[in-house]
């Protein structure tokens, strides 16, 4: 486990070879878990589902940019325990409202944008519009924000569980590993190919509620209509 933690450390530079090279340290099983996970995202990450991933972003966020935003706004120390506290929140408002979590994720980038546009002086002036604006824009694009993460992330669980779950076939594997932007254009296609489906094949959750309740109500007119002609006789 310790080793996986350090592994994962990688994320957090540009090393795509030790993005890849994590999946030297999952067990096959892990992998074949993963790589569902990763398909599941890729065909339905975008809709209800998204909450499952929105949860851990919002984590991810509280305790990436409160740490950022504090620091540019001078206050550095104000609550040492403030990223964690921030991450618990958002981390609880992605499983209960995904949208919460696509506003704070876009509308801070925009709102660090315009605050380095405004100057350290007026950092806040900057800050507050663009976080609010970037923030209801990407709450109003939530189905488009969801369907790209989503896709993005399942192409990467998908990727590296294949490569961890055959992982016994060691010299095929390691030649594709020992190629990581292979790799990455690799789960980048597959991204766009989940985020196309998403957007331009699989129905939305509200068109999806929409189709169930027609087909709902077509059967109730036929067992009504059997039940009528039955009653009568009618053949």
């Amino acid at each position: 486990m310790e080793g996986l933690i350090q592994a994962l450390k990688a994320y957090e530079t540009f090393n795509p070879s030790g993005w890849v090279g994590i999946y030297r340290l999952l067990p096959m099983w892990a992998g074949i878990v993963l790589a569902v996970v990763g398909v599941a995202l890729l065909l339905a990450g975008g809709g209800r589902m998204f909450r499952v991933l929105a949860g851990p972003i919002g984590a991810l966020l509280g305790v990436w940019c409160t740490g950022i935003i504090t620091t540019k706004l001078g206050i550095p120390d104000a609550v040492p325990r403030l990223p964690t506290i921030v991450a618990a929140v958002l981390l609880a408002l992605g499983f209960l409202f995904p949208p919460a979590i696509t506003f704070v994720g876009v509308g801070i980038p925009l709102g660090l944008i315009a605050g380095e546009i405004a100057g350290p002086q007026d950092y806040l002036l900057g800050f507050a519009p663009g976080f609010i604006i970037g923030g209801l824009v990407g709450a109003l694009l939530h189905r488009v924000v969801s369907a790209l993460v989503s896709s993005a992330v399942g192409a990467w669980l998908l990727v590296i569980g294949a490569l961890a779950g055959l992982h016994q076939f060691g010299g095929l594997v390691a030649a594709v590993a020992s190629r990581p932007w292979g790799v990455i254009v690799a789960a980048g296609l597959f991204a766009i190919a989940g985020a196309v489906y998403q957007l331009a094949v699989r129905p939305s959750p509200e068109e999806a509620d929409k189709q169930r309740g027609e087909r709902e109500r077509q059967q109730q007119r036929q067992a009504e209509q059997r039940a009528l002609e039955k009653r009568w006789g009618v053949k």
